[in-house]
């Protein structure tokens, strides 16, 4: 059953949105069926969640995804939330790998799925950083697109380099920090260069980057944990009552 829970709304929450979650299912490594799917939209309104913009991956390799089939998998799930009067707002984008697939999107001027207007999430892989990551911020930048870096605390060839993670932020790209980071969720490491990016204020959104419902569970936690109450909630851009 597709309904609200019964249980008391994580009060410590100030997140309006979400720009990173793997929702839609069965497009990429998220939710694997459409219930599935109905659960975790649960907990992100019982949470308090007004908007969620999903976001599968696109990757040359792996996940061969298309605006048309990103596009048809929302409009799936926009249906049954307003059949069954659900009180959140659903759109897409997505997150695209650094690869030579989205630097082919770049060049021939392919429209990017967004949120925001004009922000694009990106990612990398975990253990190195692509060859053309400048040219991809730049070219972005140049196209008025806002590139945002999916969860740079989880890059370990950022993790002893933090002149390399200024420059990022110098060049113009935005970070943003998973939520499950702040317990620890990924690992110790992970969660201990999360908070060195909190200390330097290096991050402009959170999300929650949830593939399941168990990953949601976990977000009562995080809101209660001493890291999430050491951000500066004027600096966060899906915070309540923020303002650019």
């Amino acid at each position: 059953m597709f309904g609200i829970f019964n249980r008391k709304k994580s009060l410590n929450n100030v997140l309006e949105w979400d720009m990173h979650s793997h929702v839609l299912n069965s497009i990429d490594d998220g939710a694997k069926s459409i219930e599935e799917s109905k659960a975790m939209i649960d907990y992100f309104v019982n949470y308090g969640y007004r908007k969620i913009f999903v976001s599968p991956h696109i990757m040359q390799e792996y996940y061969q995804n298309t605006r048309e089939i990103i596009e048809a998998k929302t409009n799936e799930l926009k249906n049954i939330i307003s059949e069954k009067q659900i009180p959140i707002e659903i759109d897409c984008a997505a997150e695209y790998m650094m690869d030579l697939g989205f630097l082919q999107k770049i060049e021939n001027n392919e429209a990017l799925l967004v949120f925001n207007e004009n922000h694009v999430l990106v990612e990398t892989s975990f253990l190195n950083k692509p060859v053309f990551f400048e040219k991809v911020v730049f070219d972005l930048l140049s196209k008025n697109y806002q590139p945002v870096l999916a969860h740079p605390e989880r890059y370990v060839y950022l993790h002893q380099n933090p002149e390399m993670v200024e420059s990022m932020i110098n060049s113009g790209l935005k970070f943003q920090i998973n939520l499950l980071s702040l317990i620890g969720y990924y690992s110790p490491e992970v969660k201990k260069f999360a908070a060195w990016l909190i200390n330097k204020g290096y991050y402009s959104l959170l999300g929650s980057d949830a593939h399941k419902v168990s990953q949601l569970e976990k977000l009562d936690d995080v809101f209660r944990s001493k890291l999430f109450g050491k951000i500066d909630l004027s600096k966060v851009e899906n915070a309540i009552g923020y303002e650019s």
